[in-house]
């Protein structure tokens, strides 16, 4: 008996959830070749608030729990990422310029990615913190601590330069508003159910679907978000734009860059979001 298809709704991932855009908007993406894929949701100045509250209100849950917890959680979002393997590599083939052999490449190196990360979690603190020598009978500490809600503009590449920028700023205890590679925003949407399934408690990460210039001024702009990754701006006035935005609260912010995601990402995005607090403490007689 012939059915009809069940053709997938992409939605916005907000605080757990996968609401519509509040506006009603949405708009169509397209293969490389220009053939039509699905309709996208096209979020709004009102979806990007809704997900900073999301982001704030998962922030102390998720900054409070264990390295080693957030590192477990990572660890599970790589396993569901193996688990879907071939239905991620057929959506980027459907996306990108590349055939179905690189995007199992491109899956590949995204959960590897995870891996490496999550193996970072309860490690980058004994690499960036410090007992500190002082002419005194204390103990003197520094510790890194998250920043807090960081706004990130993903890059082109969507999935593993996603998975580039998102996993440094959550394994280290932040939470993340995503706004999603603009051409390419399935893959995004389908990585959303996959953090929902995968023990990430609801706001750690929300991801948004839409337009670059709508969208990543009033994030740079927003007094509640406290860092600002602007890594897939492409656009020169918009990256001084949202900069000059950021500057109103003192955001750290991470300049738009051209990289190669498959090369050894560091410990760079992980630091760059991250605050040291010095601690004192007398020594006993």
């Amino acid at each position: 008996m012939s059915r009809l298809s069940v053709r997938k709704t992409y939605k916005l991932y907000i605080g757990g959830a996968f609401p519509r855009s509040e506006s009603g908007r949405s708009y169509p993406v397209t293969s490389a070749k220009g053939d039509f894929l699905a309709n996208a949701s096209l979020a709004s100045r009102k979806d990007a608030r809704d997900a900073v509250v999301a982001a704030r209100k998962a922030f102390p849950g998720w900054s409070g729990a264990t390295a080693y917890n957030r590192g477990q959680i990572l660890y599970r979002v790589a396993e569901m990422l193996e688990g879907r393997r071939a239905q991620f590599a057929e959506e980027l083939a459907g996306s990108g310029p590349g055939g179905k052999r690189a995007s199992l490449e491109s899956v590949d190196a995204a959960i590897d990615r995870l891996v490496w990360y999550a193996g970072w979690s309860d490690k980058i603190a004994s690499v960036h913190g410090a007992a500190n020598p002082v002419a005194g009978p204390y103990f003197n500490l520094s510790a890194p601590e998250p920043t807090g809600v960081v706004a990130v503009v993903a890059p082109a590449d969507p999935l593993l330069g996603l998975v580039s920028v998102v996993a440094p700023v959550i394994v280290t205890g932040n939470t993340c508003v995503v706004v999603a590679s603009e051409p390419a925003p399935l893959a995004a949407i389908t990585l959303a159910e996959v953090l929902a399934t995968s023990d990430l408690p609801g706001g750690v990460v929300n991801l948004l679907t839409g337009r670059q210039a709508e969208l990543a001024p009033w994030l740079a702009a927003h007094m509640d978000v406290n860092g600002l990754d602007l890594t897939g701006v492409t656009d020169a006035d918009l990256a001084l734009r949202c900069e000059q935005e950021a500057a109103e609260n003192l955001k750290r912010v991470l300049r738009p860059s051209q990289e190669d995601w498959t090369a050894d990402p560091g410990t760079g995005r992980m630091t760059r979001f991250l605050e040291t607090k010095t601690v004192w403490h007398p020594k006993g007689s």
